[in-house]
């Protein structure tokens, strides 16, 4: 087995306009300038994952994330977040290279793509039937690492205004990752900043927006002026991550 290559780009925030801009920042133009930053970098990877917010509450936003990502290559895991749409969403991103939610396996590893959306709220849930498809997943999977993904932070990132829209059941979350030896890591966004920790030797972490970011450790909401970024992982066969958090740094909307 050889080292798997995904990217995570995050809180894309797209608008049917390809000049909305989100906090200032015009996301389409900085959507674009991230991937080509990317795929100057780390590229060839396996795949992608877009962890929610793919849209700022404009389904015609679909059609341009569509547009952007098709052309790719590779296939893009998605789940949804409180900015999206998801029947929208369901019907725009149907069929290849696109995968909504449910369990994507490469050799040695499991990723499972989580659905915290909660209608009509900034923070997220996870069901009932979506933890039991956790569950069922680490169990039907115990010689692969694994790797889960959602949009809303199961952790506290120490922003009083953030940490109130989180996801709403992480202990019912937490009960079920502790039941399986094989849980390697835990990817969010929602949060626009980075986050890097652990527990229970699974690390946990939060990737920045590929547009505007969010000022860490503020009580109230705050603007970081960092640039847009991404992430890229390598899930190594023996189940350690490598991962960095890239800037793109002289971007200007």
């Amino acid at each position: 087995m050889s080292t798997l290559r995904l990217i995570q780009f995050t809180d894309t925030h797209l608008y049917g306009d390809a000049d909305g801009k989100l906090r200032g920042v015009a996301t389409y133009p900085a959507l674009l300038a991230v991937i080509e930053h990317a795929r100057a970098r780390h590229w060839p990877c396996q795949a992608i994952l877009a962890t929610g917010d793919l849209v700022q509450d404009d389904p015609e936003g679909y059609a341009r994330f569509r547009d952007v990502f098709s052309g790719l290559g590779v296939p893009v895991y998605c789940i949804p977040g409180n900015h999206d749409e998801p029947a929208a969403m369901t019907q725009a991103l149907s069929g290849p290279p696109f995968q909504l939610g449910g369990v994507a396996r490469f050799p040695g590893w499991v990723v499972v793509l989580l659905d915290s959306f909660l209608a009509g709220k900034a923070g997220g849930r996870l069901s009932a039937e979506s933890l039991a498809g956790l569950d069922a997943a680490l169990k039907a999977n115990p010689r692969l690492h694994a790797l889960v993904c959602l949009h809303h932070h199961p952790v506290a990132v120490h922003s009083r205004w953030l940490d109130q829209v989180g996801l709403e059941n992480p202990d019912e979350f937490f009960s079920v990752l502790d039941r399986h030896r094989n849980v390697r890591a835990v990817l969010w966004g929602h949060v626009h900043q980075i986050h890097d920790t652990e527990r229970n030797g699974v690390r946990l972490f939060s990737t920045p927006s590929t547009c505007a970011q969010f000022m860490p450790l503020s009580p109230g909401f705050a603007i970081d002026h960092r640039p847009p970024g991404y992430r890229w992982l390598e899930l190594n066969p023996d189940g350690t991550i490598t991962t960095e958090v890239v800037w793109v740094e002289g971007f200007t909307s």
